[in-house]
């Protein structure tokens, strides 16, 4: 660090880089790896609910192209002879369009899942065929506009199955399909997906563990580099049960199942923080009980150990999901409150060590809502809501998770000039007085509000940003 004036009852200032853009006069924080940015953030909001189909909508599963910067929802339309379609979403703000919906095959389904290969940029379709031996077929999407098309059908299972997700694994640059195999013993089954042009190839099926399953979820975890599914083992009195599974080429292998949830589990959905490299499983224990419960699992070679469970809610829920919002670097669960009109729900949880801190519970759709889904736009910041809700329709709504970057101890003084991001910027510090500044009012204190502005009243965190000693000029706290 770079101090302006040699005797330390002057004022200071301290030359260092910018990490994004900085206006001349703002709060500056200080970031870990010794840049400062400026004082920003988003307060939490909620746009108006827009419908993907007008018609009735069934098991919507959703999905973020990072090469198109689009959402992408595949769902079941009973308005449609129950063919599954697809439609591409854009995002803009806190509301979302829709291009025209393409029916994926015209065939009835069952189930759907979905994954975005990031290597090959294509989205990845399952469906599960109500006709046949109700095999569970698979599609390569490509996104183009605000439209999408589809290679040929490959089979993933030969024989029916039942509750199919998908994830990427980044490392492998591979796709994991996981579903309960209903001609081998319903067991819990993954399969890799090698995806090439607008074709997938599958490697050998790979068995989770040798007992009946449902509930299934799965996610990947960037730090540990593995997958981790979940799902409810029905040869162990129905526990809520994990495993961590390593790909290879076109294989996938898994280590020893871990319970994580020693009662009837139903309803399971997972996501991983990348932040605090965490899987955070919620789910619905079963029986007579049928709350909502949330734990945090920490992922060490190919076993996964977990802390104590938080509860949700008391309320009879249904239909988990869980994502991730790295801008906010806090985790949306989304569910069914069947205690509460069957509405649909979401609740924002922060994750420290091995528990999880969750705010409290918001309605996003004051309706009948089923199998809300969830994709994360990281290109706009936002969490899109994908699910059947008021009339049976197919409905997505946005929602900005509320953030900031300042803490109770980060916040260093207020850029003296502006500077472009990577620059080197000057900061005024503690005793200097800031030239930046308007509309002050002398001798009143201000603080440090998350959006970056100034206010006389405390923030949460509160941060004392210095004294006005005019109009446009502020002594720095710092």
């Amino acid at each position: 660090m770079r101090i302006i004036g040699n005797d330390p009852n002057t004022p200071r200032q301290t030359q260092r880089v910018a990490s994004g853009a900085l206006p001349n006069g703002k709060p500056v924080v200080v970031n870990a790896d010794g840049t400062v940015s400026v004082v920003g953030g988003a307060s939490e909001s909620i746009g108006s609910a827009v419908n993907y189909n007008a018609g009735i909508t069934d098991v919507p599963s959703s999905v973020y192209d990072a090469n198109s910067g689009k959402i992408v929802i595949a769902y079941r339309d009973e308005s449609n002879s129950d063919y599954i379609t697809a439609v591409v979403g854009t995002v803009s703000g806190t509301s979302i369009s829709f291009g025209s919906e393409v029916v994926v095959t015209s065939e009835a389904i069952v189930e759907t899942a979905i994954a975005y290969d990031a290597n090959a940029q294509k989205v990845v379709v399952f469906y599960e065929r109500s006709s046949g031996a109700g095999e569970l077929m698979s599609k390569v999407g490509t996104v183009s506009g605000t439209s999408i098309s589809f290679g040929s059908a490959t089979a993933v299972n030969s024989v029916s199955v039942i509750a199919p997700v998908a994830t990427y694994d980044a490392n492998a640059q591979k796709v994991v399909v996981f579903y309960v195999d209903n001609g081998n013993g319903n067991y819990p089954t993954a399969r890799v997906g090698t995806v090439s042009g607008t074709s997938i190839s599958y490697g050998t099926a790979a068995v989770v563990k040798s007992a009946a399953a449902d509930y299934n979820a799965i996610t990947y975890d960037s730090n540990a580099q593995k997958v981790v599914a979940g799902w409810q083992d029905q040869g162990n009195s129905n526990y809520g049960t994990a495993a961590v599974g390593t790909v290879s080429g076109t294989s996938i292998s898994f280590g020893s199942s871990v319970v994580f949830q020693s009662a009837s589990t139903e309803a399971i959905g997972i996501g991983f923080d990348s932040s605090n490299n965490k899987a955070v499983i919620a789910y619905q224990e079963g029986g007579a009980v049928n709350d909502g419960y949330v734990i945090v699992g920490t992922v060490s070679g190919t076993s996964i150990s977990f802390g104590s469970r938080v509860q949700i809610t008391t309320n009879t829920t249904q239909n988990y999901n869980v994502v991730y919002d790295s801008t906010a670097q806090k985790m949306v669960i989304t569910y069914r409150d069947f205690s509460n009109s069957s509405y649909g729900t979401y609740v924002i949880g922060t994750v420290s060590g091995t528990s999880i801190t969750l705010e409290t519970p918001t309605v996003f759709e004051t309706a009948a809502t089923q199998y809300p889904s969830l994709a994360y736009d990281s290109s706009n910041n936002k969490v899109v809501i994908s699910y059947r809700g008021s009339s049976d329709y197919g409905r997505s709504i946005v929602l900005q998770v509320g953030y900031t970057n300042l803490t109770a101890e980060n916040y260093i003084g207020t850029a003296k000039s502006g500077a472009a991001d990577g620059d080197g910027v000057v900061v005024n510090t503690q005793g200097n007085v800031d030239t930046g500044q308007t509309g002050l009012t002398a001798g009143q204190s201000y603080y440090v509000q998350t959006d970056g502005t100034l206010s006389t009243t405390a923030g949460d965190p509160s941060v004392f940003a210095g004294t006005a000693v005019s109009s446009t000029k502020l002594i720095v706290k710092g």
